[in-house]
């Protein structure tokens, strides 16, 4: 069932926040309704230069509706982090995290934030089969950071939400007040938006990099901060270096391919250089800098994306029927 279509409803602006001419029409019907034709798919929105020209939502969703991200939730951690190595609570990508957790054993000593950033602390993955035992645990941290070494920090990714869950007690460590509350202060209030709590572990750190509870405008906000290199309304919340660096691709998935920056994947789009949020089941925030363009979609979390069918319906989708139009007319 589709709920609520809206196109075009916003005042136009430009990346930051000022008044933008109205850009040429584009159909996106065909979008709207292949969006229609997915059974899991909650919403579906696009903007292009500061407008938001489609925003529509299926099978019973609402646009007040915060929607559980999953691990699209990893490039808002991701953002914290830059948002706090500018505030020098972290030093810089290469600090190791043993200046956070002294006891680490000697062999683990040479991760670092980095390697947390992007997979590649050599631990032994928390996720996919691995990932009830450690939700289960007493102490979710100290679960991850006991893990066998199976690689040398900084050299195969291995996906694993426990680094960026480890990131989130380091920036819960430098910050003196909650993950929630650092997101809350730093990034969410400075955008426009009040985020929601999310879940905690036994020792009451947020989630790191999973559970995020946004609403698809929410989380197209947050895309649309990234498009504009960190800033909104005047004011820079992400450093726009930081922006710059999380989207050079540093390593790539053994198990889907995909290459992976700081927190965001990457990948192209009929021909335009795209980065993503990406959470089970199928929750995106796509950004393609080159056509001034952010896509949004929400789904069902009931169902994985991780099979290869349900990944490219998605991809298909967002390149056939919303960036291929868009750049036709850009």
């Amino acid at each position: 069932m589709l709920v609520a279509v809206l196109v075009a409803t916003v005042p136009p602006r430009a990346a930051d926040g000022q008044p933008a001419d109205t850009p040429p029409p584009v159909g996106l019907d065909a979008a709207a309704k292949a969006g229609g034709e997915l059974p899991r798919l909650h919403s579906l929105l696009v903007s292009w230069r500061g407008n938001l020209i489609l925003e529509q939502y299926y099978n019973g969703a609402r646009a007040s509706q915060p929607a559980n991200i999953k691990s699209a939730s990893k490039s808002v951690i991701s953002a914290l982090v830059g948002i706090a190595i500018d505030r020098r609570l972290i030093a810089g990508v290469t600090q190791p995290i043993a200046s956070f957790f002294s006891d680490l054993d000697t062999s683990k000593r040479q991760i670092t934030v980095e390697d947390l950033l992007t997979m590649r602390s050599g631990l032994e993955p928390t996720s996919n089969v691995y990932y009830g035992a450690w939700v289960q645990s007493p102490n979710w941290v100290r679960y991850v950071l006991n893990r066998r070494l199976l690689n040398p920090p900084g050299t195969h990714m291995d996906y694993s939400t426990g680094n960026t869950h480890v990131l989130s007690a380091i920036l819960t460590k430098v910050s003196g007040t909650s993950t929630w509350q650092f997101a809350q202060d730093t990034l969410a209030r400075p955008v426009g938006f009040t985020l929601a709590r999310w879940p905690q572990d036994p020792q009451g750190i947020y989630f790191g990099g999973n559970d995020m509870l946004l609403t698809p405008r929410q989380l197209l906000s947050f895309g649309e901060l990234y498009l504009n290199r960190g800033r909104v309304n005047g004011r820079q919340i992400v450093p726009a270096e930081w922006v710059d660096v999380s989207f050079v691709a540093r390593t790539q998935s053994r198990w889907s391919d995909q290459l992976y920056g700081y927190g965001w994947w990457v990948r192209e789009l009929a021909g335009h250089d795209a980065y993503f949020a990406w959470g089970y089941g199928g929750q995106y925030a796509f950004v393609v800098p080159g056509l001034d363009l952010v896509i949004v979609t929400t789904s069902s979390t009931a169902v994985s994306d991780l099979t290869r069918e349900r990944r490219h319906t998605i991809f298909d989708l967002v390149e056939r029927f919303i960036v291929e139009p868009i750049a036709a007319v850009n």
